[in-house]
């Protein structure tokens, strides 16, 4: 290629977009549908009866490259039980002006207790209103679940919670309750998926996952609004 010709093939990229019609989208009228393995907003997930996942281990703040999760843990106790473990989160918030949605935090979790959403609608005027605490961040409790603190309704001990949960099988808190009165028997194994079954248990995929509305949180510090 002629030497003078070089700078035109190295435009030519350019060139090619300069003349293809521009694809505009027009949000936030319009809303594109993200894909399914999006990294968005965080969610606090929750056990059927409505005890939390979380156990405060910390495992999901140190794995976060960017330093933006900070958990407090605190002790379960017989009077007020928020977790099936010994310990529960206490204190959590994600600070959204640091987080990169990177999902490290969500594998280093050992109870499957955090998961990301397709929420992708994040931006606020206010550095603390980015700042997100646990109340926010908590899955809402659906029919059926009772809002802690209360006893554990899906088995005696958290290994019984973790059993079902690698199961794919959870427990309906209404069926538990009909279990512990005696009108209710064991389910067989091989019952069909998503069906409610003498005893209260049912089949659910892991994929199901409540939703959650949040915003606003923790007020920063002069440097950069996430120190701790």
């Amino acid at each position: 290629m002629p030497e003078f010709l070089k700078p035109v093939k190295g435009f030519g990229v350019t060139f090619r977009q300069m003349f293809r019609k521009v694809d505009t989208v027009q949000y936030p009228e319009e809303k594109r549908p993200t894909a399914p393995r999006f990294h968005g907003r965080h969610q606090l997930n929750r056990w059927p009866d409505g005890l939390e996942k979380c156990i405060g281990c910390e495992l999901c703040a140190w794995a976060c490259p960017a330093d933006a999760i900070y958990v407090e843990g605190a002790d379960n106790t017989s009077d007020g039980r928020f977790s099936p473990g010994e310990r529960y989160g206490a204190v959590y918030q994600i600070n959204y002006l640091r987080c990169i949605l990177c999902g490290l935090c969500v594998e280093a979790c050992p109870t499957r207790a955090l998961t990301m959403t397709n929420d992708y609608e994040l931006a606020d005027d206010s550095r603390e209103s980015l700042i997100w605490t646990k109340e926010q961040l908590l899955a809402p409790l659906e029919p059926g679940m009772e809002s802690p603190p209360h006893p554990m309704r899906l088995g005696d001990t958290e290994r019984d919670y973790y059993r079902l949960g690698s199961a794919g099988v959870v427990a309906n808190p209404k069926g538990r309750q009909a279990e512990e009165e005696g009108a209710a028997a064991a389910p067989d194994e091989d019952q069909r998926p998503d069906a409610e079954v003498p005893g209260g248990w049912v089949h659910r995929s892991e994929d199901e996952q409540p939703g959650a509305e949040a915003a606003g949180g923790w007020i920063p510090t002069a440097e950069d609004g996430a120190d701790r």
